[in-house]
């Protein structure tokens, strides 16, 4: 029995994963806002209740909002700022008396859709969240691929190429301290800041996409240059990953018209006479996070 564990700002879930994958349990509990002590005894008691009803011990894998310093062996670029600069690892081992596998939360849900998801059986994927944040992760033959800083895949905090893109464009500041980041333009913030910078109605995405379908001129021109960004962005990842399959997660997956658009525009910035990468969206949807932190345990080198 394999269990993951999705360490959110907002909310922890557990899984276990029998032998060929199917979900045995699932569980989702609130985070602890601001507790490390509570956080490592909300994990604690996740794994003591799945244990206790499967009747078995599993092996843990658990995904997180950042990741393990290779200097320090603490956890660094968290969301979650109360886990920054603490051994998360090394306490979850002492607290759980085993060996645990931890992951960025975007190597997870990469990992998830090479596994047994929209990318299964493909050479290289590069898994992409699109939501509150931009994250990244990359699977390499089925294995995570971690890297010597443990960034691998952090293509979020790189500038946006070709800025500005016309005249008027700004270069925002992002959380991390730099401006201009691919993060900045292309998470849901990015687009919702965007739209009320040149139309003054700050609108969610949801909102900007339904009413684009609906005919309205400022949201459509809002979808189409974040459609430009995404693929200008996502066309330097080809050129230096050339992954077989990228696919796409977090709540902007879900809009239908990146599928189509997205590698029709990404054509002028990749350097290649072909583009045979194939854009996907995600088959496992919230669950993909949480399953790949269960499947560290086969995949993770």
């Amino acid at each position: 029995m394999r269990l993951g564990i999705d360490l959110g700002g907002s909310k922890m879930e557990i899984v276990a994963l029998g032998g060929a994958g199917e979900e045995l349990l699932r569980r989702r509990v609130p985070t602890p806002q601001g507790d490390y002590p509570g956080t490592l005894r909300a994990i604690a008691g996740l794994v003591a209740q799945a244990e206790s009803q499967m009747q078995q011990r599993g092996t843990v894998g658990v995904g997180i909002p950042g990741a393990i310093s290779t200097l320090t062996a603490q956890v660094k670029n968290a969301n979650s700022t109360c886990l920054i600069g603490k051994p998360l690892k090394t306490d979850l081992e002492a607290l759980l008396q085993r060996e645990i596998r931890l992951a960025n939360d975007a190597n997870c849900f990469a990992l998830s859709e090479a596994t047994d998801g929209a990318a299964a059986g493909a050479d290289v994927v590069f898994g992409v969240i699109l939501g509150t944040g931009v994250g990244g992760g990359i699977v390499v033959q089925g294995r995570v691929l971690t890297g010597a800083n443990a960034i691998a895949g952090e293509w979020g905090h790189n500038p946006l190429p070709a800025l500005p893109l016309q005249a008027g464009d700004e270069t925002p500041a992002c959380y991390c301290g730099r401006s201009g980041c691919i993060e900045t333009f292309i998470s849901g913030p990015g687009m919702r800041q965007e739209h009320f910078r040149l139309n003054g109605d700050m609108l969610d995405p949801s909102v900007i996409v339904a009413r684009a379908a609906a005919g309205d001129a400022a949201c459509e021109a809002t979808l189409q240059r974040y459609e430009a960004r995404l693929a200008m962005a996502l066309a330097g990842v080809i050129n230096i990953l050339d992954p077989s399959v990228i696919v796409l997660g977090g709540g902007l997956s879900n809009i239908l018209r990146l599928y189509q658009n997205l590698p029709q525009l990404w054509r002028r910035h990749v350097f290649s006479d072909q583009v045979a990468t194939r854009l996907v969206r995600n088959r496992h949807g919230d669950s993909s996070g949480v399953r790949g932190a269960a499947w560290l345990w086969e995949h993770q080198a």
